[in-house]
Formats: structure tokens, C-alpha cells, sequence
């Protein structure tokens, strides 16, 4: 055999950077690029939008006296949907923090948009807020008397709708050292709605404003 018909040795050897370049694909930056597709097209399924709340209790007709000393009661919220809340002028721990908390929800409602909500506050101290008292606080407070009201009236009367109707707690007037003053009460909002139905109770910390406003949002919808 000549050295013409030996085989080549080399044959078939492909030097080392001559072979062909195969491109390869990361099955991680595979799924990646699988996710940013399908990920907006799934997303209006996966939206998650709890049912409105439902019904806790009914509150009974009553009748108090607002910070302009005209009768104010049931009636005059009939059709509406209203957050009720608890507190006393005097109170130096979590009432000025309460407010404060209203007032930020109410200023929510009016810049989103949110019409036909009213707030709603009980005092629980009424033989020393009378509604000349109130009417100083609201003043005090900044609040708006257009959609918020302070109501007062007989200590039996408004022990009545706090506890027999919301089902909430209302201590009785402890004279305190310092001529300072404390009423045991909850600090939570309830939300009530056209029909004088409570469909929940929320706390005033930034979660529980942010959940009453969604829920506000929900029952005025029905």
C-alpha cells in the first residue's frame, strides 16, 4: 500500500476553535422569557377580589343630638353608608390619634372620589360633651361638618346604641389625678351600611383605613 492509500491519521480530527459553534440556551433563561409572556396575559385571572362583607348585626332605631344641638338619629342615615366611630373630647391617649386617623380616611374618600360615605363619632363621655363641646372640637380637629358628625346625648341613650347596638365596650367616667379623665371604649371603626346593618369592625391603624376604605368602596357598590 503506498503512502497515498494510508489513512490519514488526522481524518476526522477537527482542531481545537475550528469546530462549528452550537448556541445554547439556558433553560432557566428559557423559563424567564416563558414567565414574561404568559405572566400579563394570566394576570386579570389571578386578581383576587373578596366578596362584600356581610351583615354582623342590625342596629336598632335610635335618636341622639349633633354638635349643632339638632336631633340626629337612624333616620337621618337611612339610604347612606356611614363609619361609625367612639371617642370623648377630653380623652388624651387614643382619641387625638383616632381623629387624626378619621381625618385621613375622609380626606382619602374626597380625593378618590368615594361619595356617600358620612362619618359618624359617638361620644362616650355625653354629660360632659355637650354639643358645644363637640362643635369646639370638630373646630379644633379640622374636621368637616359637611360629611362628619359628633354626636351626644342622655348618658343611658347613647350607652344604648354603643353597647346594646354595636356591641361595643363603654366603661364607666373615671375621675383621674390631674383633673384628667378616662372612659374605657374601643378604639375601632365600624362600617355600617344603608339599611343600619354593621359589616365589620376595623381597627384605625394605617391596615385597618385601608380595609374600611376597600369595604366602604364594596358596599356602595351593591
Amino acid at each position: 500500500m503506498s503512502e497515498d492509500q494510508l489513512p490519514d491519521p488526522d481524518a476526522g480530527v477537527q482542531e481545537p476553535g475550528r469546530h462549528p459553534l452550537r448556541p445554547s440556551l439556558n433553560p432557566w433563561f428559557l423559563a424567564a422569557l416563558a414567565g414574561l409572556v404568559l405572566i400579563p396575559a394570566i394576570r386579570p385571572l389571578l386578581r383576587f377580589e373578596p366578596d362584600p362583607p356581610q351583615v354582623l348585626r342590625q342596629l336598632p332605631q335610635w335618636r341622639l343630638v349633633d354638635q349643632n344641638g339638632e336631633a340626629f338619629g337612624s333616620d337621618d342615615l337611612a339610604g347612606e353608608v356611614y363609619v361609625a366611630s367612639f371617642l370623648f373630647t377630653r380623652c388624651a391617649t387614643v382619641c387625638p390619634r383616632l381623629t387624626a386617623s378619621l381625618r385621613r380616611l375622609e380626606r382619602r374618600y374626597r380625593e378618590e372620589g368615594v361619595e356617600g360615605v358620612r362619618l359618624v363619632s359617638f361620644t362616650v363621655d355625653p354629660e360632659y360633651d355637650t354639643p358645644e363641646r363637640l362643635r369646639d372640637y370638630a373646630g379644633s380637629r379640622s374636621i368637616d361638618l359637611e360629611r362628619w358628625s359628633l354626636l351626644t346625648g342622655a348618658e343611658p341613650e347613647v350607652r344604648s346604641v354603643v353597647v346594646d347596638g354595636f356591641a361595643l365596650p363603654m366603661g364607666e367616667r373615671l375621675d383621674l389625678a390631674g383633673g384628667l379623665v378616662d372612659v374605657a371604649h374601643a378604639a375601632r371603626l365600624a362600617l355600617v351600611d344603608r339599611d343600619g346593618g354593621v359589616r365589620g369592625y376595623y381597627g384605625s391603624d394605617a391596615v385597618g383605613l385601608d380595609e374600611v376604605f376597600h369595604r366602604t368602596r364594596q358596599v356602595l357598590a351593591e
